[in-house]
């Protein structure tokens, strides 16, 4: 393994990764995919969940053509000639204006002459229908003294477009303020002799967003150069009798439409004119069912000073929507909620540089957190970023319910999340690389069984040690100084660095713990750090494993014209201080006692008795399988006492 990889663990470039992942970050928050308009609407729904708007009568009812309606007085579409009965009902009524949110779009075939045509009748008879008043007349002329305002469809496609009507007149203050509006086509509005009448028209058009709830409208459409307000808009202007429209382009004209002006009710907008919906809950005081007031049952004054939008929540029509609010609602409800909004001066905006502000806060909280995730640990930065993040939500429910202001602050919490996640992996990773170095590195210095405990028990880097029976096992190579002085250095060197290395891994394979070098000798602890019952046995079997080793290698090298030297060994067990000796510096682990010094003298002894290993008797207690010849009793230097020795055998 060459010093580069050992010294150095493998580690990743943080700036890099950082950079590289802000820029994928800006340019998903900046091509705003499907998947991030979804977060962010569903914050929005959310945010009308928790504080709906307060419901305020401000005189707008729903005139509802509901399935009681229809049970009672028959299918859909009515003849027009109940309609004008209906109309009639509120000729001198103080009515603000009425509007029908449907499309009249071709003559009433109930009409008499329509009839008259169909049916195959004596010409008598068919003459005496022609006589009878049209049914779309009769609609025609019952509006006459009405404040009506109609509606249509505006659509794409190639259809020839028929001018609708204008009762209206669009003021422009900015030079390119219409580009901005959306275009269509062509539209469907209902008959020429309804519209005549009409005192407004506005477009009925909602553009759901992908997921079909109905969050914005238009207040203005393009139709082939020709601009058109919303149904809302009209009921307002109509109510208020007002002529003008003023459409206010921002300051900065890239920025599209601010507002759209209605006499003294000015309305903010979205850079295209589309309105947010603010919606209250369903109530029951907004809707009257038509069949109420057709059949008398409740008083018309209940109808006086009211904005009265006709139209329909029977199922059967399908003319339902998806709200955030309320879930599925009639489509009509969305009219007459965008009227209370412009009366009452109520309204949601996204504003214009909320984009800015919202990337803005994706590369802070990025940075912040990316940061806390590389440099904290993980209780620090965890417990940062949650605060982080409810500080950002909290910072947007704030702004929705003081200022109406639509900030999303999930979506970049939520990208800003996911690098942390990624840091957080990163780290994780990297520590377990620098752990596994660590340990990788360490046992070239130290025994692994010492690095894994060390590892699993950090509290005990420390200075301390504790008397423990222990077995050691010391070698030596006899005779090793002319080897050294009459062979090359480098064949030395390569021979010496192969034999502790081999030796060394014979110690780790019985869970030795290596302790020293001493030049060409090597020594070996056992039952430290860890505990080894058994550590008579694992100190007995190494030695004879080294010895069978150091044979073979002998053995190796002669027959390469190199002559090695033999191996002694001293094996010994007996009561030792083991622990970390030294200073704040550096740690010492090792053991110390007459056991070693024992095991050393035991070592020394095989040079006169011509053995190889030299075993205290003591050594062989609680072993098995293991024999053994008897040396003597050998009177050790220093020792008073002999000491009853043993040469294991394999």
């Amino acid at each position: 393994m060459s010093s580069a990889k050992l010294f150095r663990p493998r580690s990743f470039n943080n700036l890099s990764i950082l950079v590289l992942a802000l820029l994928i970050n800006s340019a998903l928050f900046l091509i705003d995919p499907i998947g991030i308009q979804a977060i962010r609407n569903h914050l929005f729904d959310q945010y009308q969940r928790w504080q709906p708007r307060v419901y305020e009568d401000v005189g707008v009812r729903i005139i509802d053509i509901d399935d009681t309606s229809l049970k009672m007085l028959g299918q859909w579409p009515w003849p027009r000639s109940r309609i004008a009965a209906f109309l009639e009902m509120l000729t001198d009524r103080p009515i603000k204006a009425i509007g029908f949110d449907f499309i009249f779009a071709e003559p009433d075939r109930t009409s008499p002459g329509s009839m008259a045509k169909l049916w195959a009748i004596p010409p008598e008879l068919q003459t005496q229908l022609l006589t009878l008043p049209d049914h779309d007349q009769l609609f025609a002329n019952a509006s006459q003294n009405l404040p009506l305002v109609l509606g249509f469809t505006a659509e794409q496609g190639p259809t020839q477009f028929t001018p609708t009507p204008q009762p209206f007149r669009i003021i422009q203050q900015g030079a390119n303020a219409r580009d901005f509006i959306p275009e269509f086509q062509h539209t469907i509005a209902s008959i020429p002799i309804l519209e005549t009448h009409a005192a407004g028209n506005g477009s009925l058009n909602f553009l759901p967003d992908i997921d079909g709830l109905v969050r914005k409208t238009p207040t203005l459409i393009r139709v082939q150069n020709q601009i058109f307000p919303s149904f809302a808009a009209e009921l307002v202007r109509v109510s208020h009798q007002q002529t003008n429209y003023l459409v206010k382009q921002h300051t900065h004209s890239s920025l599209g439409i601010e507002s759209l002006q209605i006499g003294s009710y000015s309305l903010p907008t979205q850079a295209n004119a589309e309105m947010w919906i603010y919606y209250t809950p369903s109530t029951p005081i907004r809707t009257i069912p038509i069949w109420q007031i057709l059949t008398k049952t409740i008083p018309l004054t209940t109808l006086d000073h009211k904005i009265l939008i006709v139209g329909t929540s029977a199922k059967g029509l399908a003319d339902l929507r998806f709200s955030p609010v309320s879930g599925v609602i009639p489509g009509v409800e969305i009219h007459a909620q965008a009227v209370e909004q412009i009366l009452k001066h109520t309204f949601l905006l996204r504003p214009a540089w909320a984009r800015g502000l919202e990337l803005v806060i994706l590369l802070a909280s990025t940075l912040m957190l990316s940061w806390l995730a590389i440099r904290k640990n993980i209780i620090i930065s965890l417990s940062y970023s949650i605060a982080l993040l409810l500080a950002l939500a909290a910072m947007g429910s704030y702004a929705f319910s003081h200022w109406g202001w639509l900030i999303d602050t999930l979506t970049p919490s939520l990208m800003a999340l996911a690098l942390f996640i990624l840091f957080s992996f990163i780290r994780h990773n990297r520590t377990e690389q620098r752990q596994r170095w660590v340990k990788e590195v360490f046992s070239r210095y130290v025994s692994p069984n010492l690095v894994k405990y060390l590892i699993e028990h950090p509290g005990q880097i420390e200075l301390n040690a504790q008397r423990r029976e222990c077995s050691f096992v010391l070698t030596d190579l006899a005779n090793s100084t002319p080897f050294m002085e009459y062979t090359d250095p480098s064949v030395v060197a390569a021979c010496l660095n192969a034999y502790l290395d081999r030796m060394i891994a014979i110690a780790f394979s019985f869970d030795g713990t290596l302790t020293r070098i001493i030049g060409d000798g090597i020594v070996i602890l056992f039952s430290a750090p860890i505990v080894q019952p058994d550590h008579h046995q694992r100190a007995i079997e190494c030695a004879l494993a080294m010895h069978q080793f150091a044979q073979d290698y002998i053995a190796e090298l002669n027959a390469q014209g190199i002559a090695f030297c033999a191996t002694r060994i001293g094996v010994n067990s007996g009561q030792v201080l083991v622990g970390n000796f030294g200073g704040n510096s550096i740690f010492d682990y090792r053991a110390l006692g007459d056991p070693i010094n024992t095991a050393s003298r035991l070592e020394s002894v095989n040079r006169y008795i011509g053995t190889s290993i030299c075993v205290a008797a003591d050594c062989f207690i609680d072993t098995h399988n293991l024999g053994k010849r008897p040396i003597g009793l050998l009177q050790l230097k220093g020792k008073s006492t002999p000491l009853l020795a043993y040469e294991p055998l394999n």
